[in-house]
């Protein structure tokens, strides 16, 4: 496979269409993957309900100008996705298709919209599988001829960096997430990503860098002009380029790690347009992810030195019991109207603060670990 990134500059998203064709020609372009007639799904991040500008989610100008691009290669574009989070009382995949502008584009497009939450899933088998010898994918996923990654540039605070691999933990039900995170480890974790990956084989990846996340990612943390887009037909090449180009060692973040171990991509990757020094960016790393930064040995030391411990701030919460249904430990206690974590049986895997619709769960670090954050930043 072809494992070259392109990154393109892109100031803003006026110009997103323009700079994702070039990012695409510097590759090869739609044409090497897609055919007339071809059933294309596009895979944005859609990881909750909120507002384009929170740059949570995929930006729906990333996802427009794509179903444009595929339409002009003659393909039929399809967007799908599963949300991340579970709440009461809502079909939550549906409303952050709706708060993400996502819903508007698909109508704009004349593209089919998938829930893959009401859509369905197929049970699979995984070769040479590290964590879920078996798995349930989307159908949708499994059923197009071409599968695109349309992954955010953000940090995230179990992982250091989510990019195009781990874009497709959306495509499994939410108790595959759920026992992913109960793994209780970052590299098991990135390996579950990897079983994942594995089966939906993407045929490229375009990430929208316009406005990225940097920070508590994915989902608290700070958005920053960025104004870059990248492409690679290899999602985990588009990773090893991506997290480096934010600052991150790319053999530090368990997906990419555990890829390279599989024999998926490439630990130097060939980049074309911007160079790699003169688009490097450094993002505010995660609170919660600065212990993987530390050397394993040093961390076998000063492992309980280094704590960051999420707590939920009572003022905020509003007792919709999202965290509690979102968490794979079963961490999370009602206390009569209060909601408290058993931090003996939290893993400190960051669902209940990424997926708060509230952001009600804050987190308490060591004071060594402040020391180091604060170093960093």
């Amino acid at each position: 496979m072809n494992t070259t990134v392109s990154i393109v500059r892109c100031p803003d998203y006026s110009s997103v269409k323009s700079a994702i064709k070039e990012a695409l020609a510097l590759i090869g372009g739609l044409e090497s993957i897609i055919t007339p007639g071809k059933r294309v799904l596009l895979k944005p991040n859609v990881l909750s309900i909120r507002a384009p500008e929170d740059a949570v989610t995929t930006h729906p100008a990333v996802v427009s100008a794509m179903c444009e691009l595929v339409k002009e290669a003659g393909g039929i574009p399809v967007i799908g996705d599963g949300s991340g989070i579970v709440k009461p009382g809502s079909t939550t995949t549906s409303e952050a298709f709706r708060a993400s502008g996502i819903e508007a584009v698909a109508s704009a497009c004349g593209a089919e919209l998938i829930n893959f939450e009401t859509s369905g899933y197929t049970e699979v088998s995984v070769p040479a599988a590290r964590q879920f010898p078996r798995l349930y994918i989307a159908k949708a996923v499994l059923e197009a001829d071409v599968v695109i990654s349309l992954p955010k540039l953000k940090t995230h605070e179990l992982t250091l960096y989510t990019g195009a691999v781990k874009n497709f933990f959306g495509a499994v039900p939410q108790k595959f997430r759920k026992q992913a995170h109960a793994l209780e480890d970052r590299d098991r974790f990135g390996e579950a990503i990897v079983d994942i990956y594995s089966i939906v084989k993407p045929h490229l990846a375009v990430m929208d860098g316009v406005v990225g996340m940097e920070g508590n990612g994915p989902a608290n943390g700070t958005p920053i002009p960025s104004g870059v887009v990248l492409a690679s037909y290899d999602c985990v090449a588009l990773d090893m380029v991506a997290s480096e180009l934010i600052g991150i060692d790319p053999l530090k973040v368990p997906t990419n790690k555990a890829a390279l171990s599989r024999g998926f991509g490439t630990r130097q990757p060939e980049v074309t347009g911007v160079p790699l020094k003169d688009a490097f960016l450094r993002f505010k790393m995660p609170e919660g992810g600065v212990t993987a930064m530390v050397p394993s040995f040093l961390m076998r030391i000063l492992r309980k030195h280094l704590t960051v411990k999420p707590f939920i701030n009572t003022s905020n919460c509003a007792l919709c019991k999202a965290c509690i249904m979102n968490c794979s430990a079963h961490a999370i206690e009602e206390m009569g109207k209060i909601l408290k974590i058993n931090q003996e049986k939290c893993i400190q895997c960051y669902c209940c603060r990424e997926l708060c619709p509230n952001d009600a769960v804050e987190i308490k670090k060591s004071l060594l670990l402040k020391i180091m954050t604060r170093s960093r930043t």
